[in-house]
């Protein structure tokens, strides 16, 4: 189920680097030709995707502590394109007063960014899909947000239990107008579903893949 394209140059690795992070509505940088996000859960293993998307250790920074990422953090994709690390939502230990804070910069920020294109909704594979994810896709499905879910850590799930997570996530899918029906199974350790996922990226940004 889980397949590798053959090993070629993608778009993604030219031209990455940390651009702001933002904290307020106010921040946020000028809009450019496009821009996808990527959300999930804390400690769903976003930072380390993002990592392994862009073949770099450290672009964004991972951590064991859930609720690290307290920042929208824009990267830039060459002068045309932003790939956006937003803050991981259901972190029980932050403050209300901080999670409302993320909340309302997350959901101002997805419902009111015109050149935002996809949002990367990261789940993990051995949990399945949460409450507070169902809260957040709804969320996207009320403002028409077309987003796409990967199934993160893929690894850690047993051979013999993949199809009934496969199907699991395909009938969870059609009760969310604004998903798309295709998910990707990604693992950053070993590798899994990361050339499938650039691919799409670089569609979605309008990235030559043949240069």
């Amino acid at each position: 189920m889980i397949k590798e394209h053959n090993i070629k140059k993608s778009p993604l690795l030219n031209d990455i680097s940390f651009f702001k992070g933002v904290a307020g509505i106010d921040g946020l940088p000028p809009d450019r030709e496009s821009e996808v996000c990527f959300i999930g859960r804390s400690n769903v293993g976003k930072s380390s995707l993002i990592n392994a998307l862009f073949d770099r250790r450290n672009l964004a920074r991972t951590s064991k502590t859930p609720g690290r990422t307290q920042e929208l953090n824009f990267f830039s994709l060459g002068e045309r394109c932003y790939v956006v690390d937003l803050p991981g939502y259901g972190y029980a230990k932050a403050s209300k007063d901080k999670r409302s804070d993320w909340q309302g910069l997350i959901k101002a920020y997805i419902a009111e960014r015109r050149s935002l294109k996809r949002v990367f909704t990261l789940v993990d594979a051995r949990h399945g899909l949460k409450e507070n994810d169902r809260e957040f896709f709804s969320f996207l499905d009320t403002y028409a947000v077309n987003y796409q879910i990967i199934l993160t850590k893929i690894d850690k799930v047993k051979k013999p239990d993949m199809p009934k997570l496969l199907d699991k996530m395909n009938e969870k899918i059609k009760e969310h107008p604004a998903c798309n029906t295709e998910f990707f199974l990604a693992s950053s350790i070993k590798k899994y579903g990361i050339s499938e996922i650039r691919d799409a990226m670089c569609l979605i940004l309008g990235l030559d893949q043949n240069n």
